[in-house]
């Protein structure tokens, strides 16, 4: 496996982690921990995609981050509240 093989296969799994614990109802979607994962594993996965020249995955990817920070800086603020 190529290194982007390999960052790509830990930004699915990290994703897919966050969707998994949150349909058997161990993290809710607007946990910290739901949004990190998604975030991270958006990040490496788009990063693979860059690296293999995929644009398609690149710009799902890339929205996946945005829409992930947009989460975070969400929490923060109903936390600053």
């Amino acid at each position: 496996m190529t290194s982007a093989d390999w960052i790509g296969s830990i930004g699915v799994f990290l994703i897919l982690l966050a969707y998994f614990l949150n349909v058997i109802g161990k993290l809710n979607a607007k946990d910290l921990s739901f949004i990190l994962l998604n975030f991270i594993g958006a990040t490496l996965a788009c990063i693979a995609s860059v690296l293999i020249d995929y644009i398609p995955f690149i710009i799902l990817e890339g929205i996946w981050v945005l829409v992930s920070l947009y989460a975070l800086f969400t929490l923060k603020k109903r936390k600053a509240k």
